[in-house]
C-alpha cells in the first residue's frame, strides 16, 4: 500500500502545490524524506520570512501556497506574518511538525500537545489529525478551507512518525477529484432592489475592497464605476490596489478614522462598499458614521465583517458576479454626465540629500516600468506612496494588513517567485527592513528581479506621527541610530548602493523594476510627522 508520503505528495500534485515554503528541522525531515523532483524547495533563514514569502507568492499567484514551519516554535516565529496573512485572507496551508506520536504526551522536546493552539486565532481552522491515515484527508480539508471564502491561513499539525505509515488506497480514492466551490450572487428580487437603489442615487460612491483585486472583479468593478459615473475610494487600510490609480474616478485612499471617512464621502447620498469591511479603523477619531443623508450598502464574501459592522446594509455574496449582475441591471440606464478627473499629486524633483520621501516616491513612480508589482512596508509614508502610485491591473500592490513588520522583504521575493517575469520594487522603512532581512538571502539565491528601496529616516516614524495625535510625550524606543542597510545587504550578497545626491537618487531609481537581479537602495529622507484620520 502507499504510504502517507506518497499519498500526500500526490494530492498535493493534483491542487497545483508543488512549492514548498519552509525552514527544516528534525520534525520535518520525514515529510522531506526523498523529496520529489518535480516539487520546489524555497528555503527561508527565519519562519517569518518563510510565512511572509509564501503570502507574497499566494497574493500575487491568487492561488494558496504551501508552508512547513519547524515545530511549536518555528510556528511561533511565523506568528507576526501569519496575522498578516489572515487580516489579508491569504489562502495558505500552513503546517508544522509534531514530535512522534508516542512522545507528545511525554513533554518531549520539540513535542507540544496543545499545538493546534498555537496559532489561533490568526487561522480560520487548526487541526491534527488523529491517526497517520488520516493526515491526507485533514490536508485536502485543509486546501479547501483555505480557498473558500472568506479565503485565508489554515493550519494542519504533523506527527513526524506518520509520513513512512500506509494508508488504504480506498480511503483517498476521491480526495484528489474533489472540487468544493463557494457560488453566490443576488436573486432576482435583491438585484432589482440594489439596482434600483443605485439608478435612484443622485450621488452614488464607490468603495472598494481586496475582494475587488482578482482578474474577475477588477474589470467588473471599473465597468460599473463607469456605467454610473461614480467616484471610487480605495477602503480604509487596505491591503491591496483594487482600482486603476489613475482612473479618472479614483479618488485615493480613506483614512483610517470614523470621522475621516464621513468627511471624505461628504456629498454621497448611496455608498457601495464591494469586498472590503465597513470599515478597518486604525486611528480613534470619533464621528459620524456616515454623512447626513447617506445610505450604505456593502457586499463581500465574508459573513463575519456583515455582521460586525455598526452601520449600513450588507449583502453577503461573490464580489464579481454581484458586478456583472449590477451590470446587466442597470444596463437602460441613461449615460450620466462624466466626472472631472481629481488633481493628482505633483511631487518636487528632489533637492539635496536628505530628500523629503515625497519627492523619493514622486520620482520611483515616474522611474519604474508600467507592469512593476509593489510592497509597500513604509509606513511612516503611505499618504505619500498611496499619492504617487500608478497601477492599472490586478495583484499590483501588497501591504501588511495587520500592521506587523516583517512583512514587506519576505513579501516582496514571494511575489517575485511566483513571477519572475514582473519586476518587483519594495519600499521599505529602515526600521521594517530589519524584521524581515533574513528574506533577502533568498532572493540572492534564486537570482529575483526585486530592488529593495529602502528609505533611511533614522526612526520609527508612524509612531513619531501617534505621539502628537495621542497626546503622550517623552517616548522611548522611537529613535534608530547606527542602522546600515547597504552593509548588512552586502552581508547577504546583495548588491546595494547608498544614495548621496539628486544624481544618484536618479540613477538609481531609474534602473529599479530593469535590473535582472536583486538589488538594494538606501535613500536617506527626512524624517517627518503627519496627520493621522
Amino acid at each position: 500500500m502507499p504510504t502517507v508520503r506518497e499519498t500526500t505528495f500526490d494530492l498535493l500534485r493534483t491542487w497545483g502545490l508543488t512549492t514548498v515554503f519552509g525552514n527544516p528541522g528534525s520534525n520535518e525531515l520525514p515529510f522531506l524524506d526523498g523529496f520529489p523532483d518535480d516539487f520546489r524547495y524555497v528555503l527561508g533563514l527565519h519562519e517569518g520570512a518563510v510565512l511572509g514569502m509564501a503570502d507574497g507568492y499566494a497574493q500575487a499567484t491568487g492561488r494558496p501556497a504551501l508552508v512547513n514551519l519547524h515545530s511549536a516554535a518555528g510556528l511561533g516565529n511565523a506568528m507576526g506574518n501569519l496575522a498578516n496573512a489572515k487580516a489579508c485572507g491569504t489562502p495558505l496551508v500552513v503546517t508544522a511538525g509534531q514530535q512522534a506520536r508516542p512522545m507528545v504526551g511525554l513533554g518531549s522536546m520539540l513535542g507540544e500537545p496543545a499545538m493546534t493552539r498555537v496559532p489561533e486565532p490568526q487561522v480560520k481552522w487548526s487541526f491534527e489529525p488523529t491517526r497517520a491515515q488520516d493526515v491526507p484527508r485533514a490536508l485536502s480539508e485543509a486546501h479547501h478551507l483555505a480557498t473558500l471564502p472568506p479565503t485565508g491561513p489554515v493550519f494542519v499539525s504533523l506527527p513526524l512518525d506518520d509520513w513512512a505509515q500506509p494508508v488504504d488506497p480506498v480511503e483517498v480514492a476521491h480526495l484528489g477529484g474533489r472540487r468544493v466551490r463557494r457560488a453566490g450572487g443576488l436573486d432576482d428580487e435583491l438585484l432589482a432592489e440594489l439596482a434600483g437603489r443605485l439608478a435612484a442615487a443622485r450621488n452614488p460612491v464607490l468603495v472598494v475592497g481586496p475582494e475587488v483585486d482578482d482578474e474577475r472583479a477588477f474589470p467588473r468593478v471599473v465597468a460599473l464605476a463607469e456605467r454610473l459615473q461614480a467616484p471610487v475610494w480605495t477602503a480604509p487600510s487596505a491591503p491591496r490596489c483594487p482600482f486603476p490609480t489613475r482612473h479618472p474616478l479614483w479618488q485615493g485612499l480613506l483614512p483610517p478614522s470614523i470621522a475621516g471617512v464621513a468627511a471624505h464621502l461628504d456629498g454621497a447620498d448611496l455608498v457601495l462598499v464591494l469586498g472590503a469591511p465597513v470599515f478597518r479603523y486604525h486611528v480613534y477619531v470619533p464621528g459620524p458614521w456616515l454623512p447626513e443623508g447617506a445610505e450604505l450598502v456593502a457586499v463581500g464574501s465574508d459573513p463575519g465583517t456583515a455582521a460586525r459592522a455598526a452601520f449600513g446594509d450588507a449583502i453577503v455574496a461573490d464580489v464579481a458576479t454581484v458586478a456583472g449582475q449590477l451590470l446587466t441591471g442597470l444596463a437602460d440606464l441613461p449615460p450620466r454626465p462624466e466626472r472631472p478627473a481629481p488633481e493628482r499629486a505633483v511631487a518636487a524633483e528632489p533637492g539635496a540629500a536628505p530628500f523629503t520621501a515625497d519627492a523619493v516616491l514622486g520620482l520611483l513612480s515616474r522611474s519604474v516600468p508600467g507592469h512593476t508589482r509593489f510592497v509597500n512596508e513604509s509606513t511612516a509614508n503611505t499618504a505619500q506612496f498611496w499619492s504617487h502610485l500608478d497601477l492599472a491591473t490586478p495583484r499590483g500592490l501588497l501591504f501588511p494588513a495587520a500592521g506587523g513588520l516583517g512583512f514587506g522583504v519576505p513579501a516582496a521575493v514571494g511575489a517575485a517567485l511566483a513571477d519572475p517575469a514582473r519586476p518587483v520594487v519594495a519600499v521599505l522603512g529602515d526600521g521594517a527592513f530589519q524584521y524581515g532581512v533574513q528574506a533577502v538571502w533568498t532572493a540572492v539565491q534564486h537570482q529575483l528581479p526585486v530592488t529593495f528601496v529602502v528609505l533611511r529616516n533614522g526612526v520609527y516614524g508612524a509612531l513619531a506621527s501617534f505621539v502628537g495625535q495621542l497626546g503622550v510625550s517623552k517616548i522611548p524606543g522611537l529613535e534608530l541610530p547606527g542602522l546600515d542597510a547597504v552593509t548588512i545587504a552586502e552581508g547577504y550578497g546583495l548588491p546595494a548602493r547608498a544614495v548621496a545626491s539628486a544624481e544618484e537618487l536618479s540613477e538609481e531609481l531609474s534602473a529599479a523594476g530593469k535590473a535582472e537581479g536583486p538589488r538594494l537602495i538606501e535613500v536617506p529622507i527626512t524624517a517627518e510627522t503627519r496627520t493621522l484620520g
